[in-house]
């Protein structure tokens, strides 16, 4: 708070002492008063002003530069209501209790906003519980159903997708509550997440390679699972038929991480669109000339990939091949006795 921002705001109150200061001299001069009368009265009537105009100032000053840098300090500004000083002038005590109020009631708000979104979660994951019983039913009857009903299930493997999107997507937000760390095979992940995709797979005619998987990392197998069903599912949609569709799937470990590169022979990706793959919603070139995709897959993979402490990234040369480079730390320092 400066000095100057502070006499503005007094301005009104020191034109008036001024105009009282003249009449009070005037009056004075009417009564036959001295000089020396005069300069005393107006000396004191100063010197009076003046030291309230700065305890004022300097009371005021050190009470809001507190707020300031307390406000600075801190990462979640709605916190400042617990850090304001308890002020020696009225106003400072309005504020005070104005910004003390705002903030209850803004945390009663997002409280509640919190427990309606946990019970809107719950209620979500409970739902796919639910609706995948019938879409697995389905699934086994078509299987059972000859060579027509058959035709049914990619249809049904895209609604379980996207099921299963919803799920992982309700559940991204609070991973940490849902997942275990520990050893998990690269190769037994990679083959769950095959196998889950292999109708779509075998229909496609990809062929599958892969090298130096025998190796095991530190994350959630579900999780993992998850991640590499996606990376297979991409694929499969943006295969092209000028060549055969192909996915190579390698590993390779260092003396601080494991990294997994997954590459499919696709389209690929633009050179404008590679950097904005895992946000949200963004669906890209790619995505909007077939209109097969939500933009969410990628986006989940990533929310999932930082919280599990994951690296991922991704290459690509149009009309070449796309790569998903995903990241493991080294388990050294995690292993427990």
């Amino acid at each position: 708070m400066s000095f100057w921002r502070f006499f503005r705001d007094r301005l009104f109150a020191v034109c008036v002492f001024i105009i009282t200061w003249a009449m009070l001299m005037i009056f004075l001069l009417a009564l036959s008063c001295g000089i020396s009368a005069l300069i005393a009265t107006s000396s004191l009537l100063l010197i009076g002003g003046t030291i309230t105009l700065l305890w004022d100032f300097l009371r005021r000053r050190d009470f809001y530069n507190r707020i300031n840098t307390s406000l600075e300090s801190l990462d979640n500004k709605y916190l400042i209501s617990e850090m304001i000083p308890d002020p020696d002038f009225a106003d400072g005590e309005i504020l005070r209790d104005i910004i003390s109020e705002a903030c209850r009631s803004m945390y009663e708000s997002v409280a509640e906003q919190k427990r309606n979104t946990v019970e809107f979660r719950e209620f979500i994951e409970l739902w796919v519980h639910e609706i995948k019983l019938p879409v697995a039913g389905l699934l086994l009857m078509c299987h059972n159903g000859g060579e027509k009903a058959a035709e049914y299930v990619p249809q049904l493997m895209r609604i379980d997708d996207h099921i299963e999107n919803v799920l992982f997507y309700a559940r991204s937000e609070n991973a940490e509550k849902d997942y275990i760390i520990k050893e998990v095979s690269l190769k037994k992940a990679f083959s769950a997440a095959a196998m889950k995709n292999i109708n779509a797979l075998q229909k496609r005619g990809v062929s599958i390679q892969a090298k130096g998987l025998d190796v095991k990392v530190l994350t959630d197998g579900k999780w993992l699972e998850y991640i590499l069903g996606q990376f297979i599912s991409n694929s499969i949609k943006y295969f092209t038929n000028e060549r055969e569709p192909e996915i190579n799937v390698r590993a390779s470990v260092t003396s601080n991480r494991t990294e997994l590169r997954f590459r499919d022979n696709g389209c690929g990706i633009p050179a404008s669109d590679l950097p904005y793959i895992f946000e949200k919603t963004f669906t890209g070139e790619n995505g909007r000339r077939g209109s097969r995709s939500t933009g969410m897959g990628l986006y989940i993979v990533r929310s999932l990939c930082n919280r599990l402490g994951h690296g991922i990234s991704a290459e690509s040369v149009p009309g070449e091949y796309t790569e998903m480079i995903l990241s493991f730390g080294s388990n050294d320092h995690l292993k427990m006795e």
